[in-house]
């Protein structure tokens, strides 16, 4: 009987403990969904549940196939938070549903208006330009404008340029339509391919290798990949160029993240989200992939902060999303593969 006892009583005392340790541990989870690989967002994650105790379980895969596990799951998905690269992909989550809005005054301090959604579905991270990059030993600077500048005859064959296949033009030529209208933004992106040295090459590391071999003058890229290359080949010769100064500035693009429409955990994930922007993370989130951070107090990483200053051009790039499948279409009219 007094053994009978004892144990009722232990199972009691083993059920109150787990009111207060097993539950709230599984409470405190966050589930994320991300397109960026895990070296690029694990040291942000450390970091968070260091400082807050919250867990961080994250499934890192190609933003296509997320945006299809998280359609199929609906209201069942365990996702709290999707993260992803360019404001196009994270527009057409938003468009797909996928994004609930979120009311926080920390991410409208942290991001500028031009960098988050207008509805507040989703919040650009870490800022990425895509900018000019020329071979030095062939060309000088001052020659170099403005992305339609290289639409002109006078940079006949000597342009490299990434596939349009990629959302990074095609954002970019969204932008273009934004800014200048459909009819003019095509007539530039016709110039351009009448411009190529070669067809469009695979990524943007190979336009700047064959920028470097002079087997054309200059490319547009992405940033990070020019700190990539040079820090692989400083030798290389090699310069970024920022154009459109004079006029409306750098095309900048994101990466970001929104929370999801049926998370379970949606209090936990905005912590994340306005962790992630904050003074202490945003480092850590830029600089990993030698990206700018959004938050304008906090400064790039030196290696990043010697390419210069630059003007973005403050276009809300929901733009990009709204526009990409009319880029597309203007791209494969004008002869751009």
């Amino acid at each position: 009987m007094f053994r009978s006892n004892l144990n009722r009583f232990f199972v009691a005392i083993f059920c109150f403990v787990s009111l207060f340790v097993i539950y709230p541990v599984h409470a405190e989870q966050v589930i994320v969904y991300s397109a960026r690989i895990e070296q690029l967002i694990k040291p942000m994650f450390d970091a968070f549940t260091k400082e807050t105790g919250i867990r961080v379980k994250y499934t890192t895969d190609k933003e296509g196939a997320l945006f299809a596990r998280l359609k199929a799951e609906g209201k069942n998905t365990p996702a709290d938070m999707l993260i992803t690269a360019d404001a196009g992909n994270l527009w057409a989550a938003a468009q797909a549903k996928l994004l609930k809005p979120v009311d926080s005054a920390i991410l409208n301090t942290n991001i500028p208006s031009h960098l988050r959604d207008p509805q507040n579905e989703w919040f650009g991270l870490s800022i990425r330009a895509r900018t000019l990059v020329y071979n030095t030993k062939k060309i000088k600077p001052d020659i170099l404008s403005t992305y339609e500048a290289l639409a002109e005859p006078q940079w006949n064959k000597q342009l490299c340029l990434r596939t349009s296949k990629k959302v990074y033009n095609q954002s970019l030529v969204a932008m273009m339509i934004a800014e200048y209208g459909e009819a003019e933004a095509e007539k530039i992106v016709r110039g351009w391919v009448n411009n190529l040295a070669v067809d469009p090459l695979s990524d943007d590391t190979r336009a700047m290798e064959f920028v470097a071999a002079g087997r054309c003058d200059v490319t547009i890229v992405n940033t990070y990949y020019y700190g990539r290359l040079m820090k692989k080949d400083p030798t290389l010769p090699l310069a970024i160029f920022w154009p459109n100064q004079e006029g409306s500035g750098v095309h900048v693009n994101i990466s970001g993240a929104g929370i999801t429409r049926y998370g379970r955990n949606s209090q936990a994930a905005i912590k994340l989200l306005e962790f992630l922007s904050s003074d202490k993370a945003q480092n850590l989130f830029a600089d990993v992939n030698m990206e700018y951070p959004v938050n304008p107090r906090i400064k790039p990483d030196p290696f990043v902060a010697a390419w210069g200053d630059f003007k973005q051009n403050p276009m809300n790039i929901m733009k990009a999303g709204e526009l990409q499948t009319t880029a597309v279409k203007l791209m494969d009219r004008v002869g751009y593969r």
